[in-house]
Protein backbone atom coordinates (compact mmCIF):
# COMPACT_ATOMS: atom_id res chain seq x y z
CA UNK A 1 0.00 0.00 0.00
CA UNK A 2 1.37 3.19 -1.06
CA UNK A 3 1.11 6.47 1.34
CA UNK A 4 2.78 9.86 1.84
CA UNK A 5 6.41 10.07 2.79
CA UNK A 6 7.97 13.24 3.67
CA UNK A 7 11.20 13.99 1.67
CA UNK A 8 13.57 13.86 3.90
CA UNK A 9 12.41 9.81 4.39
CA UNK A 10 13.70 9.44 0.78
CA UNK A 11 17.00 7.41 0.02
CA UNK A 12 17.82 10.46 -2.68
CA UNK A 13 15.51 12.89 -4.00
CA UNK A 14 13.10 11.16 -6.31
CA UNK A 15 12.94 12.09 -10.02
CA UNK A 16 10.82 15.50 -11.02
CA UNK A 17 7.52 15.58 -12.20
CA UNK A 18 7.25 15.38 -16.23
CA UNK A 19 4.55 17.53 -17.31
CA UNK A 20 3.47 19.38 -21.08
CA UNK A 21 2.75 22.93 -21.87
CA UNK A 22 -1.25 23.29 -22.90
CA UNK A 23 -1.88 26.08 -25.14
CA UNK A 24 -3.51 29.05 -23.73
CA UNK A 25 -3.44 28.09 -19.83
CA UNK A 26 -0.63 28.67 -17.21
CA UNK A 27 -1.21 25.44 -15.95
CA UNK A 28 1.04 22.46 -17.29
CA UNK A 29 -0.28 18.60 -17.84
CA UNK A 30 1.40 16.46 -15.79
CA UNK A 31 2.20 12.88 -17.54
CA UNK A 32 1.70 9.63 -15.99
CA UNK A 33 2.35 7.17 -18.46
CA UNK A 34 3.21 6.97 -22.28
CA UNK A 35 1.32 3.83 -24.16
CA UNK A 36 1.64 3.63 -28.12
CA UNK A 37 -0.03 1.93 -30.51
CA UNK A 38 2.40 -0.14 -33.25
CA UNK A 39 1.07 -0.22 -36.92
CA UNK A 40 -2.05 1.60 -37.09
CA UNK A 41 -1.94 2.95 -40.41
CA UNK A 42 -2.07 0.24 -43.78
CA UNK A 43 0.62 2.16 -45.58
CA UNK A 44 3.48 1.93 -42.60
CA UNK A 45 2.20 -1.54 -41.39
CA UNK A 46 2.84 -2.42 -45.44
CA UNK A 47 6.29 -0.87 -45.15
CA UNK A 48 7.06 -3.02 -42.17
CA UNK A 49 6.42 -5.70 -44.13
CA UNK A 50 3.29 -6.70 -42.13
CA UNK A 51 -0.25 -7.45 -43.26
CA UNK A 52 -2.90 -4.26 -42.97
CA UNK A 53 -5.85 -5.97 -42.06
CA UNK A 54 -7.89 -4.83 -38.89
CA UNK A 55 -5.49 -6.95 -36.78
CA UNK A 56 -5.99 -6.45 -32.80
CA UNK A 57 -4.21 -3.12 -32.14
CA UNK A 58 -1.19 -3.87 -29.71
CA UNK A 59 0.87 -1.30 -27.76
CA UNK A 60 4.18 -0.61 -26.29
CA UNK A 61 5.20 2.05 -24.15
CA UNK A 62 8.12 5.09 -23.20
CA UNK A 63 8.92 5.99 -20.48
CA UNK A 64 7.30 9.64 -19.47
CA UNK A 65 11.03 11.25 -18.47
CA UNK A 66 11.44 10.25 -22.26
CA UNK A 67 9.61 13.42 -23.08
CA UNK A 68 10.99 16.37 -25.26
CA UNK A 69 9.30 19.39 -25.86
CA UNK A 70 9.48 21.14 -28.97
CA UNK A 71 12.44 23.55 -30.25
CA UNK A 72 14.87 20.86 -27.86
CA UNK A 73 17.77 19.41 -29.26
CA UNK A 74 18.13 15.43 -29.25
CA UNK A 75 21.31 13.56 -29.28
CA UNK A 76 21.85 10.87 -31.49
CA UNK A 77 21.62 8.33 -29.54
CA UNK A 78 23.72 5.42 -28.20
CA UNK A 79 23.97 1.59 -29.90
CA UNK A 80 22.30 2.32 -33.09
CA UNK A 81 23.44 3.92 -36.81
CA UNK A 82 19.53 3.52 -38.11
CA UNK A 83 17.88 6.37 -36.22
CA UNK A 84 14.34 7.16 -37.47
CA UNK A 85 11.48 9.84 -37.05
CA UNK A 86 7.65 8.30 -36.89
CA UNK A 87 5.09 11.82 -36.64
CA UNK A 88 2.02 10.64 -34.71
CA UNK A 89 -1.40 12.41 -33.22
CA UNK A 90 -0.91 12.00 -29.11
CA UNK A 91 -3.87 11.82 -27.23
CA UNK A 92 -4.10 13.11 -23.68
CA UNK A 93 -6.62 11.41 -21.60
CA UNK A 94 -8.26 13.27 -18.32
CA UNK A 95 -9.76 11.02 -16.29
CA UNK A 96 -9.81 7.53 -14.72
CA UNK A 97 -11.73 4.79 -16.95
CA UNK A 98 -11.73 0.88 -17.42
CA UNK A 99 -13.77 -1.04 -20.10
CA UNK A 100 -15.10 2.27 -21.88
CA UNK A 101 -17.43 2.03 -24.34
CA UNK A 102 -16.21 3.48 -27.71
CA UNK A 103 -18.93 5.95 -28.07
CA UNK A 104 -18.36 7.21 -24.67
CA UNK A 105 -14.31 7.48 -25.09
CA UNK A 106 -14.17 10.94 -26.11
CA UNK A 107 -15.31 11.69 -22.63
CA UNK A 108 -12.10 10.80 -21.19
CA UNK A 109 -10.08 12.70 -23.55
CA UNK A 110 -8.38 15.86 -22.33
CA UNK A 111 -6.46 17.33 -25.33
CA UNK A 112 -4.38 16.23 -28.10
CA UNK A 113 -0.70 17.02 -29.18
CA UNK A 114 2.02 16.31 -32.18
CA UNK A 115 4.37 13.72 -30.94
CA UNK A 116 7.67 12.24 -32.70
CA UNK A 117 7.86 8.65 -32.23
CA UNK A 118 12.13 8.24 -32.29
CA UNK A 119 12.97 4.71 -33.11
CA UNK A 120 16.27 3.26 -33.01
CA UNK A 121 15.26 0.83 -35.94
CA UNK A 122 18.36 -1.65 -36.42
CA UNK A 123 17.73 -2.14 -32.56
CA UNK A 124 14.14 -2.55 -33.03
CA UNK A 125 13.90 -4.94 -35.78
CA UNK A 126 16.49 -7.01 -33.97
CA UNK A 127 14.48 -7.56 -31.10
CA UNK A 128 11.86 -8.03 -33.73
CA UNK A 129 13.23 -10.82 -35.23
CA UNK A 130 14.77 -12.45 -31.79
CA UNK A 131 10.82 -12.47 -31.03
CA UNK A 132 11.97 -9.78 -27.68
CA UNK A 133 10.31 -6.56 -26.58
CA UNK A 134 11.12 -3.56 -28.28
CA UNK A 135 12.13 -1.21 -25.25
CA UNK A 136 15.96 -1.05 -26.35
CA UNK A 137 14.58 -0.13 -29.72
CA UNK A 138 11.60 2.17 -28.76
CA UNK A 139 12.41 3.21 -24.94
CA UNK A 140 14.78 4.77 -25.03
CA UNK A 141 16.15 8.44 -23.06
CA UNK A 142 14.75 11.56 -25.34
CA UNK A 143 12.60 9.50 -27.61
CA UNK A 144 9.15 10.82 -27.35
CA UNK A 145 8.78 14.62 -28.59
CA UNK A 146 5.67 15.98 -28.07
CA UNK A 147 4.44 19.46 -28.44
CA UNK A 148 2.11 21.53 -26.42
CA UNK A 149 -1.41 19.88 -25.97
CA UNK A 150 -4.44 21.80 -27.43
CA UNK A 151 -7.66 21.73 -25.76
CA UNK A 152 -10.79 21.74 -27.53
CA UNK A 153 -11.39 24.13 -30.38
CA UNK A 154 -10.22 24.06 -32.69
CA UNK A 155 -9.01 20.28 -32.63
CA UNK A 156 -12.60 19.18 -31.54
CA UNK A 157 -12.46 15.57 -32.22
CA UNK A 158 -10.05 14.69 -34.46
CA UNK A 159 -11.17 12.33 -37.29
CA UNK A 160 -9.51 13.67 -40.19
CA UNK A 161 -7.00 15.99 -41.26
CA UNK A 162 -3.46 16.35 -42.61
CA UNK A 163 -0.32 15.20 -40.92
CA UNK A 164 2.95 15.58 -42.24
CA UNK A 165 6.63 14.95 -41.41
CA UNK A 166 9.50 17.10 -43.04
CA UNK A 167 13.18 16.78 -42.28
CA UNK A 168 15.23 19.40 -43.37
CA UNK A 169 12.43 21.49 -45.38
CA UNK A 170 11.61 17.56 -47.60
CA UNK A 171 8.67 15.95 -46.71
CA UNK A 172 9.06 12.54 -46.11
CA UNK A 173 5.50 11.47 -44.25
CA UNK A 174 1.96 12.78 -45.81
CA UNK A 175 -1.44 11.82 -44.76
CA UNK A 176 -4.21 11.60 -43.30
CA UNK A 177 -5.92 10.94 -39.47
CA UNK A 178 -8.69 9.57 -41.77
CA UNK A 179 -6.52 6.94 -42.78
CA UNK A 180 -5.75 5.27 -39.37
CA UNK A 181 -6.67 1.89 -38.65
CA UNK A 182 -8.22 2.18 -35.38
CA UNK A 183 -9.50 5.18 -34.32
CA UNK A 184 -8.40 7.33 -31.09
CA UNK A 185 -11.87 6.55 -29.47
CA UNK A 186 -11.38 2.56 -30.66
CA UNK A 187 -7.84 2.85 -29.19
CA UNK A 188 -9.08 4.45 -26.12
CA UNK A 189 -11.65 2.01 -25.50
CA UNK A 190 -9.27 -1.03 -26.32
CA UNK A 191 -6.88 0.13 -24.21
CA UNK A 192 -8.99 0.67 -21.28
CA UNK A 193 -9.91 -3.33 -21.27
CA UNK A 194 -5.96 -3.83 -20.44
CA UNK A 195 -5.51 -1.31 -18.08
CA UNK A 196 -7.13 1.63 -16.25
CA UNK A 197 -6.04 4.76 -17.53
CA UNK A 198 -6.11 7.54 -15.63
CA UNK A 199 -5.23 11.46 -15.83
CA UNK A 200 -1.92 12.15 -17.25
CA UNK A 201 -1.52 9.27 -19.93
CA UNK A 202 -0.82 10.09 -22.90
CA UNK A 203 -0.90 7.76 -25.92
CA UNK A 204 1.21 7.99 -29.28
CA UNK A 205 -1.82 6.82 -31.76
CA UNK A 206 0.93 5.52 -34.62
CA UNK A 207 2.42 6.60 -37.92
CA UNK A 208 1.76 6.44 -41.62
CA UNK A 209 4.33 5.61 -44.10
CA UNK A 210 7.20 7.23 -45.13
CA UNK A 211 9.29 6.48 -42.00
CA UNK A 212 13.01 6.90 -42.70
CA UNK A 213 16.35 7.64 -40.97
CA UNK A 214 18.31 11.36 -38.98
CA UNK A 215 21.49 12.27 -39.03
CA UNK A 216 23.66 14.26 -36.64
CA UNK A 217 22.65 18.25 -37.82
CA UNK A 218 18.89 17.23 -39.48
CA UNK A 219 15.73 19.38 -38.59
CA UNK A 220 12.66 17.09 -38.18
CA UNK A 221 9.43 19.15 -38.63
CA UNK A 222 6.13 17.59 -37.25
CA UNK A 223 2.66 19.08 -38.54
CA UNK A 224 -0.94 18.30 -37.88
CA UNK A 225 -4.13 20.07 -38.87
CA UNK A 226 -5.19 22.41 -35.97
CA UNK A 227 -2.24 22.05 -33.59
CA UNK A 228 0.43 23.30 -35.45
CA UNK A 229 3.84 22.36 -35.90
CA UNK A 230 6.67 20.80 -33.33
CA UNK A 231 10.35 20.91 -34.46
CA UNK A 232 13.47 19.01 -33.44
CA UNK A 233 17.15 19.32 -34.37
CA UNK A 234 19.79 16.12 -33.94
CA UNK A 235 22.63 16.96 -32.08
CA UNK A 236 25.92 14.68 -31.71
CA UNK A 237 26.05 12.13 -29.73
CA UNK A 238 26.59 12.26 -26.20
CA UNK A 239 30.24 12.00 -24.81
CA UNK A 240 31.05 9.22 -22.37
CA UNK A 241 31.28 10.28 -18.69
Amino acid sequence: MQGTIGLTNYSFPPPPLVSLPIVGRAERFPVRRIFCVGRNYADHAREMGKDPDREAPFFFTKPCDAIVESGQVVNYPPETENFHYEAELVVALGKRGVDIPVDEANDYIFGYAIGNDLTRRDLQLAARSAGRPWDWGKAFDQSAVIGPIQVGAPVGDPVKGAIQLTLNGVTKQSADLADLIWSVPEIVSILSRSVEIRAGDLVMTGTPAGVGPMNIGDVCDVSIYGLGTISTTIGPRRPRS
